[in-house]
């Protein structure tokens, strides 16, 4: 099952002097921090609308220079088991970047298998690609596992019975564990 996840991050920017300003700034910001290893992350910024009479609020607050700017960031994340997977790589993948920065996962929605095929996005080309972060941290794990627990490296012991045993690797990192 492959999911959207809409993550909201409240990103600071400081020396500024009008709304606008602010959201263009932390919309560059927030880029050079996802780029290049997550450029396939959208990031749009957030009208909110207000509590008391309903109308839309910017997405950045400034005072003294300052402002404190809501940002949405979407990205799809695929092959997962459930909502709450999708939910928690997508708080993963982005936090990593993103240090210091609060995230909220705002929504998190499945798209439909015909959806994804009519619908060439670069997030469906990273994953041709290889470079799914997702499909390429899992290998790097089983490349990684210590099958003993004795704390050696993969490369010192055996490769356990199981899961590491070929039928589940993609085979560029078979090599890897028989060696």
């Amino acid at each position: 099952m492959d999911c959207r996840v809409v993550v909201e991050a409240a990103v600071p920017v400081y020396d500024v002097e009008t709304p606008d300003e602010a959201v263009r700034i932390a919309i560059s910001k927030t880029g050079e921090m996802l780029n290049p290893d997550l450029n396939y992350v959208e990031i749009d910024m957030v009208e909110r609308p207000c509590p008391h009479c309903g109308d839309d609020l910017d997405p950045a607050f400034v005072a003294a220079d300052q402002s404190l700017v809501a940002l949405e960031l979407e990205m799809t994340a695929f092959n997962v088991e459930r909502e709450t997977h999708a939910s928690r790589i997508a708080r993963k993948e982005i936090g990593q970047r993103l240090e210091n920065i609060p995230l909220e996962v705002t929504e998190v929605a499945v798209i439909d298998e015909e959806e994804a095929v009519s619908e060439e996005t670069p997030e469906t080309d990273a994953r041709n690609d290889g470079d799914s972060g997702e499909a390429e941290s899992s290998a790097v794990e089983a490349v990684d596992a210590d099958p003993t627990g004795e704390g050696g490296s993969s490369e010192d012991t055996e490769p356990a019975a199981g899961p590491t045993d070929g039928g589940d690797i993609i085979p560029e990192f078979e090599d890897r564990l028989e060696e």
